[in-house]
């Protein structure tokens, strides 16, 4: 019996090698009788990353590895699972349309939308559906009379084989965007979608593929887990949202094989099927990253229109707003779980221009950090892309506890909701039960009071009840103050160098009366010899993480696997690495 979530026994191999080997197996597909060869090529969660940097190939490079796995096998198929058109100035400064040029000359077939393809709105996000080459499908996505307002599925056939490919987006966008960008739909259930949705392809496909944005994360209530294992006859399921790597894809207990690529262009997702009499009888998973793709060239004609796009906007980016001497952390692992000092000048920010008394901004709006030196107008519309307005609320002290304890809920573990503040100082009690984890909260320097009446300052997204935020929903508007990062160019001009700080606002502290268990005695040992030092002792190999680096790629590098770097280094989330940190590496025999 098989047992769940097996990963498969495929070999990730160099992009020359793989090229060789699709062009064999296709032509093995040719020659055996009646097998068929069918090639997947899939991307996820690329949020607008355009161009080459560091582990990020962009769309040009990305493009290239298209053009050589249809040159090898013209059975190919490629997918995007959503969050393409969002996350970069090379985006958000034309509402998308930058991206939606650029994947139109790359060649999809078919995309999911993501929770991010909502951020300029629904009827922005279906104007740029209309002007795509390819279909944009969600079987989940509905309006006030309930008709769904995307195409469910496609059918497509290739050499004989008919795929049926449905998509499927996150309820979370309902809380993931802002409020307004979706009042006029709503996020169906992911699982009853998919079943009706199955059964209807099931008599006119031989392959069903799910392009589905939904993610892995076990805190997500509609996960692409919980769809596979109550949907049977999926065959390929293309999953986004999470942003999780799986090097060799998933197989659940109902045969379906996930697969996902992480983030932002750093991997090309490869399917390999093969199919007789209309059946499946082999699939395999890889990922191509940029040490695979080394020698691909990227595509001409996306490359010029990156750089088209770029250079007329080069004017706007360019412009200084002032200087820092120091980084200024806005990693997706670090300001989703700590305080950063990139968070603190963000709310620090929201307080000059508001005059209120605290300010609470959500740790997933921050989207990239800041390196030291002058600061430009593009970096920090990179940092806060969503276009957000600043709302001031004259709330409880009691709603601002619980507004915290909302965004802690899931601390340590990475959350969106979590608070970057100002004005305001807690410590977190991670012991606790979710919403009794906030302890010594104070406005300034005096406790807070639960009864009293304070001006707050935050995002529009959170004032509406974003990211679960819903005591902040009761309150009218006391004031709008223009947009997040119009205010955080404002706040560095006034500094003229922004040198903030990570200064204790939020704290993990047990609270008072919890009892400490004490060690037990033990008696004292025996004393032992000192070993003498050898002549000439090994030291432990250490590599240092770079921007882009995983766990994987780190392991290649040093002829090792990343299950070995992960027991070394005690790693509880193999995913979860970031720049600076310590990765110590297997003695060399």
């Amino acid at each position: 019996m098989r047992k769940p979530w097996n990963w498969l026994l495929s070999t990730v191999l160099s992009l020359a090698l793989v090229l060789g080997l699709a062009s064999g197996a296709a032509a093995e597909g040719n020659t055996e009788q009646g097998v068929k060869h069918l090639t997947i090529l899939h991307t996820n969660d690329m949020h607008a990353r355009s161009i080459e940097n560091g582990a990020e190939m962009g769309f040009a490079k990305v493009a290239g590895i298209f053009d050589s796995y249809r040159k090898a096998n013209p059975n190919t198929l490629v997918l995007d699972a959503g969050d393409a058109i969002h996350g970069t100035t090379f985006a958000t400064l034309v509402g998308g349309q930058s991206v939606a040029d650029v994947m139109n000359l790359m060649g999809y077939d078919a995309m999911a939308p993501g929770n991010h393809e909502f951020n300029y709105g629904t009827d922005r996000l279906l104007e740029l559906a209309k002007g795509l080459k390819f279909p944009v499908i969600s079987g989940n996505v509905r309006d006030k009379q309930n008709d769904q307002i995307f195409k469910p599925y496609i059918i497509k056939e290739i050499d004989g084989i008919k795929v049926g490919i449905f998509g499927l987006s996150t309820p979370e966008t309902a809380y993931k965007t802002h409020p307004i960008n979706v009042e006029k739909i709503t996020f169906t259930d992911p699982v009853k979608e998919a079943q009706s949705i199955v059964d209807e392809l099931q008599d006119q496909t031989d392959l069903i593929i799910a392009l589905g944005h939904l993610g892995m994360d076990k805190s997500s209530e509609d996960n692409s887990f919980k769809v596979v294992k109550a949907v049977k006859g999926i065959d390929l399921f293309v999953d986004g949202h999470s942003h999780t790597l799986l090097e060799k894809g998933l197989l659940s207990d109902n045969d379906t094989l996930i697969v996902s690529t992480g983030e932002y262009t750093q991997h090309v997702g490869v399917v390999d099927i093969w199919l007789q009499d209309g059946k499946i009888t082999k699939r395999e998973a890889k990922l191509i990253n940029q040490e695979d793709s080394a020698n691909i060239t990227p595509n001409e004609s996306v490359t010029a229109k990156v750089a088209e796009i770029i250079k007329a906007q080069e004017v706007i980016l360019a412009e200084k707003v002032g200087n820092t001497s120091v980084a200024l952390e806005g990693a997706r692992e670090k300001v989703r779980a700590s305080e950063t000092n990139l968070g603190n000048l963000i709310a620090d920010a929201l307080l000059f221009v508001t005059k209120a008394d605290v300010a609470l901004t959500n740790g997933g709006g921050i989207r990239a950090s800041i390196d030291q030196g002058v600061i430009t107008k593009g970096e920090v519309i990179t940092v806060l892309p969503f276009g957000n307005q600043i709302v001031t609320l004259k709330v409880k002290g009691a709603d601002i506890k619980s507004a915290l304890e909302n965004g802690v809920s899931d601390y340590p573990n990475a959350k969106g909701a979590f608070p970057q503040v100002g004005g305001m100082s807690f410590k977190i009690d991670p012991a606790a039960a979710p919403g009794s984890r906030v302890h010594d909260l104070k406005v300034g320097s005096k406790a807070i009071d639960l009864q009293a009446e304070y001006t707050i300052a935050t995002n529009d997204f959170l004032a509406a009840g974003g990211d679960e935020y819903t005591m902040f929903g009761q309150y009218p508007q006391a004031g709008m103050y223009g947009s997040l990062d119009e205010a955080l160019i404002a706040y560095i001009q006034e500094l003229g160098s922004a040198d903030p700080k990570v200064e204790g606002r939020i704290k993990e502290y047990a609270a008072p009366g919890t009892a400490t268990p004490q060690p037990e005695p033990k008696p004292n040992p025996e004393p032992k010899p000192e070993p003498k030092p050898e002549s000439n002792p090994e030291v432990q190999p250490v590599y240092i993480v770079k921007k882009g680096d995983t766990l994987w790629g780190i392991a290649r590098k040093h002829g090792t696997t990343w299950q070995a770097l992960r027991d070394l280094n005690h790693l509880k989330n193999p995913n979860l690495i970031f720049p600076g940190q310590k990765i110590i590496l297997p003695a060399k025999a």
